[in-house]
């Protein structure tokens, strides 16, 4: 099972992607939302922890005797809980670089999930052991000889967001956004005032009141 990681597992569950989406945009960073085709496996799983980041380019041969995952394996070695995997492939759409063993290694260390722009595979899998797997797509084809990892830890840009290590990741069935370290403080703490004012007008229009009256009041739709 997946470590608990104290404030990171109440974010978890009290925040989602549209509402720090919201407070995102209010604090001037409206780009934090990565494309719409990074998707979670299982609607139903929440992700949320601090970024790693891994950097790949596409290659077009696997030499022999070279092993292609090293940087790969170092990273999800070196997992802390808490800890996201953030695979920016590109958009070639050449690679599934995410697949069961992975999912189950970073899960054992007590990894919050992984995201990708590029492909996983092994869905099934994954599915049953609950583990928040976020990519642009899903296929059959391995990265060995068609991309590899040039650089683990440095800032990236994964599915049209740039992202550093330390980041905050979110993701839910809505998609995944990246909180910058720098604003982490102020975004959050707006994310959880509006979901309480959020809370409250969706009590109210659930008890008949009318939407321009409750809007008034409140601010929040």
């Amino acid at each position: 099972m997946t470590a608990a990681t104290g404030p990171l597992d109440d974010l978890r569950r009290a925040l989602f992607t549209a509402v720090l989406s919201d407070c995102l945009d209010a604090a001037g960073h409206r780009s934090q939302a990565m494309h719409s085709r990074v998707r979670p496996l299982d609607d139903a799983l929440v992700l949320c922890g601090r970024a790693r980041t891994a950097l790949y380019m596409d290659v077009y041969d696997a030499p022999p005797g070279e092993n292609p995952y090293e940087l790969e394996i170092r990273l999800v070695d070196d997992l802390k809980p808490g800890e996201v995997p953030v695979f920016a492939c590109g958009a070639s759409g050449r690679i599934a670089p995410w697949g069961e063993l992975l999912s189950t290694a970073a899960r054992a260390r007590g990894a919050a999930g992984a995201v990708m722009d590029g492909l996983t595979r092994d869905v099934r899998v994954i599915r049953e052991i609950k583990f928040p797997v976020f990519a642009g797509g899903i296929g059959p084809l391995d990265s060995k000889g068609r991309g590899k990892v040039m650089a683990i830890d440095v800032p990236v840009e994964a599915g049209g967001v740039r992202v550093a290590p330390g980041d905050l990741v979110f993701g839910d069935a809505d998609g995944v956004v990246v909180v910058p370290h720098a604003v982490e403080g102020e975004v959050v703490a707006a994310a959880l005032a509006k979901v309480r004012g959020e809370n409250a007008t969706r009590e109210a229009l659930a008890r008949g009141e009318k939407l321009a009256d409750v809007f008034r009041r409140h601010g929040i739709l």
